[in-house]
């Protein structure tokens, strides 16, 4: 994975879909739905980045990814994944 850490992701990386986002730092869901996004679950998560969901809600995305990265370094877990449990 290109992603520098799980507890400091770089979440600016152009290639970093919605989906990745999500299940690598569930923390972040939270964060989308406070913004009323509806991009928990949508079809369309696989697809998308930060950059296009930003732009589609007309969100700033520096501060969006601020509060992204709050949320990951805030969250009780900040180094486990759902997936983590999967495979255990």
């Amino acid at each position: 994975m290109p992603y520098k850490t799980l507890v400091d992701p770089d979440l600016t990386l152009r290639d970093l879909t919605l989906e990745d986002l999500m299940a690598q730092w569930p923390a972040t869901i939270p964060v989308f739905l406070r913004h009323k996004m509806l991009c928990v679950g949508c079809l369309v998560t696989p697809f998308h980045t930060l950059q296009d969901a930003c732009a589609e809600y007309r969100l700033d995305l520096v501060g969006f990814v601020v509060e992204l990265e709050a949320a990951i370094k805030n969250s009780e877990y900040p180094d486990r994944s759902t997936q983590d449990d999967v495979h255990r």
